[in-house]
């Protein structure tokens, strides 16, 4: 017997997002996140399905990720 409290159905709402960051690809993940939290209720997953960035004088100066996030509907 399934308990209910352990699984529950969900229909889940995917979204888009690119965040950016100096620091790193990991903080331009969580500055995607982050925003997107502010708008957005019920996030519940993401998955990175781009990275770029910029190169200045032979360095990374800027990291660019897309994420797909996903978050359930009321």
């Amino acid at each position: 017997m399934l308990n209910n409290n352990i699984m529950e159905d969900h229909v889940y709402k995917i979204i888009e997002i690119t965040g950016t960051s100096n620091k790193s690809s990991d903080h331009a993940v969580e500055n995607a996140i982050a925003r997107a939290s502010d708008s957005i209720s019920n996030l519940r997953w993401f998955t990175v399905t781009e990275t770029r960035g910029s190169i200045d004088s032979g360095k990374v100066d800027r990291w660019q990720v897309t994420i797909k996030v996903g978050f359930t509907m009321n």
